[in-house]
């Protein structure tokens, strides 16, 4: 039986050269991931705006109840 080492069982891959295919690829997820992370930015600012904006005033939250005279 032949002596198993290292080498032998786990060969180094050798990494494979991007092709042109692969290269366009990475660039367009780059950009499609930029453009989301943009979006999410620009809605949770819009969002921030608009809860600030609808959120009622405290005249508004509870109006003073009328007092009853007897």
């Amino acid at each position: 039986m032949a002596k198993r080492t290292k080498t032998a069982l786990f060969k180094a891959q050798i990494p494979n050269a991007e092709t042109p295919m692969d290269k366009t690829s990475r660039v367009v997820r780059e950009m499609v991931n930029e453009e989301a992370e943009q979006r999410q930015i620009k809605n949770a600012r819009l969002r921030k705006t608009r809860l600030e904006r609808d959120a009622p005033t405290p005249s508004e939250a509870c109006p003073p109840k009328p007092v009853k005279k007897r």
